[in-house]
């Protein structure tokens, strides 16, 4: 007898815990059973519009990624001298070693870099100040060849690599 009361107890705070979750307002419990497989099924519609929603997104992610990866940076190098100073600016593709083939070719001019800043998130871009080791007569149309050559030479090899 006392087991019976105890399933017929349990079972009413079930079906009251399935009506308040389910917003139902049937007090059967065929009633409440049906829209708990209402409301399941629309969970289910729910989920699925979601798992839509998300593959749609990640599409569009993609395809945005794959487009900044083909977005081309065109190659600009600002060299201005003030006094013994050069300020640089380099803006290029990231790829490869680009930072140090420009810094290589500091060395071969004989600039000592004294400050620098580089940022290569979806390009390579520097900022530097130099100066002349050694008190040696360079032009900014000089330094400005020779970044854009030393930039082009590490295209080139990035390039090659690519192809193998």
């Amino acid at each position: 007898m006392v087991s019976s009361l105890q399933r017929r107890r349990a079972l009413r705070r079930k079906l009251h815990i399935l009506r308040t979750l389910t917003n139902s307002k049937s007090m059967k419990k065929s009633s409440i059973i049906v829209d708990c497989l209402l409301y399941i099924y629309k969970l289910k519609l729910k989920l699925e519009a979601i798992r839509r929603e998300y593959s749609n997104l990640m599409a569009i992610k993609n395809a945005y990624l794959e487009l900044m990866k083909s977005f081309q940076v065109p190659k600009e190098v600002k060299v201005e001298k003030i006094g013994e100073r050069f300020t640089i600016r380099v803006k290029c593709n990231k790829g490869g070693n680009r930072l140090v083939s420009i810094l290589e070719a500091f060395e071969k001019m004989g600039l000592l870099v004294l400050q620098a800043s580089v940022s290569c998130n979806y390009n390579f871009s520097m900022e530097a100040t130099a100066v002349a080791q050694n008190q040696q007569a360079l032009d900014a149309t000089d330094v400005t060849q020779l970044l854009l050559k030393a930039i082009e030479k590490q295209a080139a090899v990035d390039w090659e690599l690519s192809k193998a």
